[in-house]
């Protein structure tokens, strides 16, 4: 899924020519008339998302000025590029002083507008990031730091934002990478214990005769080597969040005294004469199917019950494409930053590539892969070969076609990036990787060239979403060419041809 522009103008001849340079970058539109529509867009209860927002300063009713007072009010981080017709520097300072990003004098060009945009997500990317580690390390993490778009994704948010609301423990499940901790650290920040300890354990990395002093404290010389009191992370957590990650791998011994401490809200440390109360909300995460570690014997029954309480399930990032352009920027925009490099965006055929790959490793192989490109490349744009791992891998196994026929690639099915994308931007809309022709019939027989040529056509509009400049370029025949061809194809079968003229 490609950013979302908000463009608000009272002109519609303006507003659509600024809608049509805003989509040839590759970016989704939402188009308003006025002010007033625009803050309801920005300030609805169930908005859509807008990383930014292009806005005339001159409209009746609230003007821009009026619209940059209510965002800032609200405590909207939006980026705002205003539009005026009179660059006067008056103008332009009042703008930037009431929270604009960035100015542009109408008319605007593709190219000044795509520049902006881009630098505008990019800072807001980086102003997003920055963010996001300065809450993880004060411990305020909320739902708003983490990054998705993904209808996949927004069940799972709701149930989160539900459970953070009380004290219920939960058990967060899912593959390695996909941010079970940014969950659990979402759900400690959005609660009433938020200004307390969240303290994490990875319960896999603990040697199993050191589980139980770290989890519950020892005393002095409650065992060799133990020179000096220490507290355990329940008594660490009191008040707050204990996080115990990767709970499946706790050994049995320990998850009978877990279970007793669940119970009865005391812990015992190791040497200790009496069990000491705690107040810990638990919340719990696993890589593996807790329930089939419980069939297998490996997991007490009793402690499952325990801790599945409010189960949630993070989807992998391959059940989630939509989010990997909105990742890829903000991954990129911090690597860049933190290694001083002047990487200005991402090529569309990377980003196509990228979008369609399976990631085994989630979003932490993907900010890898990010962070690997940005310190390797020698460009200002990363593509494809910046990606090494990713350009060996393909997006599409062998395909077949309806009645089984193999179905030929074309080389006009190569997966490239409009040319009007520069590439400069992230995130852009995922494109196809490649088409798919069917040569022969079911019966055997070859198509015929006619069938086929349309059925190419019909391709490439919805290749380049619609611009059919563009597509008569690509095709290599002219504007009237491609518009005659689509009516004799829409004569032959009028409920096909339909589409396209729609176009």
């Amino acid at each position: 899924m490609a950013a979302s522009i908000l463009i608000a103008d009272d002109d519609a001849v303006a507003r659509r020519l600024v809608e049509n340079m805003v989509q040839k970058c590759g970016y989704e539109t939402i188009v308003v008339d006025s002010g007033d529509a625009a803050i309801a867009m920005l300030t609805a209860p169930d908005a859509q998302a807008i990383d930014a927002v292009v806005l005339d300063l001159v409209m009746p009713g609230l003007d821009g000025m009026g619209v940059l007072a209510k965002i800032r009010e609200a405590g909207l981080n939006i980026p705002v590029i205003v539009q005026t017709a009179h660059g006067g520097i008056d103008n332009v300072v009042s703008a930037m002083r009431a929270g604009a990003q960035d100015f542009v004098v109408k008319p605007v060009g593709i190219e000044r507008l795509q520049v902006s945009l881009r630098n505008a997500l990019n800072a807001s990317a980086l102003k997003g990031e920055l963010q996001r580690i300065r809450h993880s390390r004060e411990g305020r993490l909320t739902f708003a730091d983490i990054i998705t778009r993904s209808e996949t994704m927004a069940g799972v948010l709701r149930t989160a934002q539900k459970a953070a609301a009380s004290t219920i423990p939960v058990l967060i499940e899912g593959e390695s990478g996909v941010g079970k901790e940014l969950f659990a650290r979402a759900i400690h920040g959005s609660g009433e214990r938020k200004s307390k300890p969240f303290v994490a354990v990875n319960c896999g990395a603990i040697p199993d005769n050191l589980v139980e002093s770290i989890l519950f404290g020892h005393e002095k010389g409650a065992f060799t080597g133990a020179t000096e009191r220490h507290t355990g992370k329940f008594l660490e957590a009191s008040g707050g969040t204990l996080f115990l990650d990767e709970v499946s791998e706790l050994p049995l011994a320990a998850q009978v005294k877990l279970l007793r401490a669940l119970q009865e809200g005391a812990v015992e440390a190791v040497g200790g004469r009496k069990p000491v109360k705690v107040d810990v909300r638990i919340i719990s995460a696993t890589n593996r199917k807790l329930l089939d570690r419980v069939k297998g014997g490996q997991f007490r029954e009793d402690l499952f019950y325990r801790l599945h309480v409010l189960p949630l399930t993070i989807p992998p990032l391959r059940m989630r494409r939509e989010d990997i352009p909105h990742l890829l920027r903000h991954f990129l925009a911090r690597f860049c930053a933190e290694e001083n490099r002047p990487i200005t965006g991402i090529s569309g055929e990377a980003m196509a590539h990228l979008s369609q790959l399976e990631w085994p490793g989630n979003i932490r192989q993907l900010e890898n892969a990010v962070y690997r490109a940005v310190v390797m490349s020698e460009s200002d744009q990363l593509g494809l070969a910046d990606f090494p791992l990713a350009a060996a891998q393909s997006p599409m196994s062998e395909a077949h076609g309806q009645h089984g026929e193999p179905l030929i690639v074309g080389p006009a099915f190569h997966s490239t990036a409009p040319a009007m994308v520069s590439g400069n931007e992230i995130p852009i809309a995922p494109l196809p990787s490649a088409g798919t022709l069917a040569m022969l019939t079911s019966a055997g027989e070859m198509r015929p060239l006619e069938e086929m040529e349309t059925e190419i056509i019909r391709f490439a509009i919805s290749h380049y979403r619609g611009q059919m400049s563009e597509v008569a370029r690509r095709l290599k025949i002219g504007r009237s060419t491609l518009y005659r061809k689509l009516d004799e194809a829409a004569a032959d079968d009028p409920a096909a041809g339909g589409a396209e003229e729609a176009n």
